[in-house]
């Protein structure tokens, strides 16, 4: 059910109430506290402001309602003027109490004198501050953050060798970041007994969530960096291609702490995309499950590794004690390998090695051609600690959950960000996708909850959340696609609207380059600001950059000193893929990143695409992501949307299609009236020059591992299918 906005939220009526889902009794005392919540704000923000902070709407308040209220306060917001209307507005109380406020009003008036006034209005000038003297706002973090260095850093940033486009970073610090993320910390109030992770299987839903604490943890960690010290050298590189699962993360920390480095692998991949990491990564051996559980189903794991790798794999059963599988020759069970540890001593010397010693080989997401191998090195995990720590505001003792993978950047990111942040890891072992995850999410009482928008996209077509209480919630985050305004106003009402926190970012980047931020005022599917320490530029199509405080849109460019990010690929020239052809940028040449970005007025960002999503329609160069925007909201069957342009093989200007997926898989529908819904939806929102020349629903998508759309796969499908044609 959708709800029709009013003109305005003081036209709202009763019968609007109910036909939105309230019950006719329950319609008039809602209205009453509506119109005393809304009272004399003539400012829409005010008043959305006074409806949220008066509790007129609860998570259990059917989602029309929720459309009702919100897209009638907002009815006659002047968006060309004001950009986009903000939801969540930081409290002048509860800043200081953020780790960012919090140092802010420890450091500002020394750092920027009289100019400094509170976290929030300050906000600005601090951010500034950081992109100009990283030396001073990277040792403040360093102090907040679990990190314990056997050799201090001579410095934080040497830059003097312009050769080294991104700076050298902590010369001559020397650590183990696994050992960092394993001892206690009197400073986050962080004890052998705190709990270090809180996990729950698939089909226990009911049973208590299980907690390890950080005593076990390391005991657990220790057991496997003593049996690994058994089978291979120091510097071996060792892959991981299994479930985010406790097991998984106590490999992943044990690797690492023993001196050896990490293959990422994803685990849905294909055997031929397995084969070609391990043989691009030089691995040595494999970690990986006999099945994966999923949805009360089991999908084989350990025979795809069989099938792309001769490497030798040591295999965990999913559930139980006992593998599902035999064996072949030269591979081990889970059981067997940890009783290599019998006998050592209980304890473990980290191996300890400079800031920039590699650690982990992830991938780039692509599917054509040999996939990037990206290599991260110690000052990656702290990155991604500084920024959880910055911008999500993860406290020591939250609670923090996001279902993903170790195989793609948000695992190693999630592990990182709570560990080096005190904050307690929650795993669950099965499916996201249904109320089983969304239990967890309730039951581990989770209190800081990151998530993809095909996620939230399925848990609202399935209300999953019905009936269970997430008002534990403090913040959101989501990363990996554009955001669904609607979506995420579902999401975030959910938890008595706290803020969401938009990320995006890159496996070379270690980080998000923009981020919102809990000092500055949200907007649904917007980035409030660059994330700390980061300074970019938009360029126009002649690679010049715009002003700072102009609304435009354009490929961006980062500044070149930007902490954690690659200063070298495996299997490719980095300076090609990363800088040439980059223009110069107050004496540095800029860093590629490959999005296209909009300003908008109000000085919020919106991504719209990489730099080849972009089409050209008519002569007018749009994103996919713009048209899909538009086209989501166009029929409420609809899961979601993905637009690409196609050049007929006949040759001519390229010609727009829309393919769909629909909620309901079964349902019959009319390509001609789809179409025509799409067309109407584009001409009145977006350009009324735009034409839809295709229209097709499918089952699904193609996505890579880390669930970004493949526009391109589609676009060549559509191009195959229509190869013997002039026109869509």
């Amino acid at each position: 059910m959708a709800a029709i906005a009013r003109g305005s939220v003081r036209e709202v009526r009763a019968s609007d109430v109910e036909a939105a889902g309230l019950a006719a009794a329950d319609a008039g005392p809602f209205l009453a506290a509506l119109r005393s919540a809304v009272g004399g704000h003539g400012d829409a923000t005010a008043a959305w402001a006074a409806v949220v902070a008066a509790g007129v709407l609860r998570p259990d308040h059917p989602h029309a309602l929720h459309q009702l209220v919100y897209y009638s306060v907002y009815a006659g917001w002047d968006h060309a003027g004001r950009g986009p209307p903000p939801y969540w507005f930081p409290s002048p109380i509860d800043c200081k109490q953020t780790n960012l406020g919090r140092v802010m009003e420890e450091n500002g008036p020394k750092l920027l004198g009289a100019s400094y006034k509170d976290p929030i209005s300050s906000f600005g000038l601090f951010h500034k501050f950081a992109v100009e003297n990283q030396e001073v706002y990277w040792k403040i973090v360093l102090k907040e953050l679990s990190i314990k260095f056997l050799q201090e850093p001579m410095s934080i940033l040497d830059a003097s060798d312009k050769s080294k486009k991104g700076g050298t970073w902590f010369p001559g610090a020397v650590l183990n970041i696994a050992e960092c993320c394993l001892l206690p910390r009197p400073s986050q109030n962080r004890t052998d007994e705190s709990t270090a992770i809180v996990w729950r299987d698939e089909g226990f839903d009911d049973d208590p969530v299980n907690r390890m604490s950080l005593k076990e943890l390391r005991t657990q960690v220790m057991t496997v960096a003593n049996a690994l010290d058994t089978m291979f050298q120091k510097g071996d590189r060792i892959a991981i291609d299994m479930p985010m699962t406790c097991n998984a993360v106590i490999i992943y920390l044990a690797i690492i702490l023993g001196g050896f480095v990490v293959v990422s692998i994803a685990d849905s991949f294909a055997p031929q995309e397995i084969g070609t990491r391990m043989r691009v990564a030089k691995a040595k051996a494999i970690f990986t499950q006999d099945f994966i559980i999923r949805g009360g189903k089991k999908f084989p794991l350990y025979s795809c590794v069989m099938k792309g790798t001769s490497c030798k794999a040591i295999v965990i059963p999913a559930t139980g004690d006992f593998l599902g599988v035999t064996l072949r020759n030269g591979d081990m069970s889970w059981k067997d390998f940890l009783s290599r540890a019998a006998g050592r001593s209980s304890m473990y010397s980290p191996v300890y090695q400079p800031a920039d010693a590699l650690i982990n080989i992830l991938f780039s997401s692509g599917t054509t051609g040999e996939p990037k191998a990206i290599p991260w090195t110690q000052l990656c995990p702290i990155r991604c600690g500084a920024d959880t720590w910055a911008n999500l505001d993860v406290r020591p003792k939250d609670i923090s959950c996001l279902p993903t993978n170790l195989g793609w950047v948000m695992g190693p990111i999630q592990l990182f960000a709570c560990f080096l942040n005190g904050a307690t890891l929650a795993l669950y072992h099965g499916s996201p996708l249904g109320r089983g995850f969304c239990k967890f999410v309730q039951d581990a009482h989770v209190s800081a909850l990151g998530s993809v928008p095909s996620l939230v996209k399925l848990w609202k077509a399935g209300n999953h959340s019905k009936g269970l209480d997430w008002t534990k919630i403090r913040v959101l985050a989501t990363t990996g696609e554009a955001s669904d305004i609607d979506d995420n106003l579902w999401l975030s009402s959910r938890t008595c609207y706290k803020p969401i926190v938009e990320c995006c970012g890159g496996t070379e980047l270690a980080s998000s380059f923009i981020q919102g931020s809990l000092l500055q005022p949200q907007v649904f599917g917007a980035f409030s600001g660059a994330s700390m320490s980061t300074g970019f530029v938009i360029l126009d199509e002649q690679g010049n950059p715009y002003p700072d405080d102009v609304p435009c849109s354009g490929e961006v460019g980062l500044f070149p000193l930007y902490f954690g990010a690659t200063d070298r690929l495996l299997n490719a020239d980095h300076d090609k893929v990363y800088f040439d052809g980059m223009p110069v940028y107050r004496g540095r040449q800029l860093r590629r990143h490959g999005d296209i970005i909009q300003r908008t007025v109000g000085g919020y960002y919106v991504v719209l695409g990489r730099a080849d999503d972009t089409m050209n329609l008519g002569g007018i160069k749009t994103s996919s992501v713009e048209i899909e925007r538009v086209c989501n909201g166009a029929d409420e069957g609809l899961l979601e949307t993905a637009a690409v342009s196609v050049k007929p093989s006949g040759g001519g200007p390229e010609q727009l299609a829309i393919l769909a997926v629909r909620k309901d898989r079964s349902a019959t529908y009319d390509a001609n009236l789809l179409k025509a819904k799409f067309q109407r939806a584009i001409q009145k929102n977006l350009n009324p020059l735009f034409r839809v020349s295709y229209v097709k629903v499918v089952p699904e998508f193609p996505r890579t591992a880390s669930n970004k759309l493949l526009r391109r796969v589609l676009r060549d499908q559509l191009k195959h299918e229509h190869a013997n044609h002039s026109k869509l």
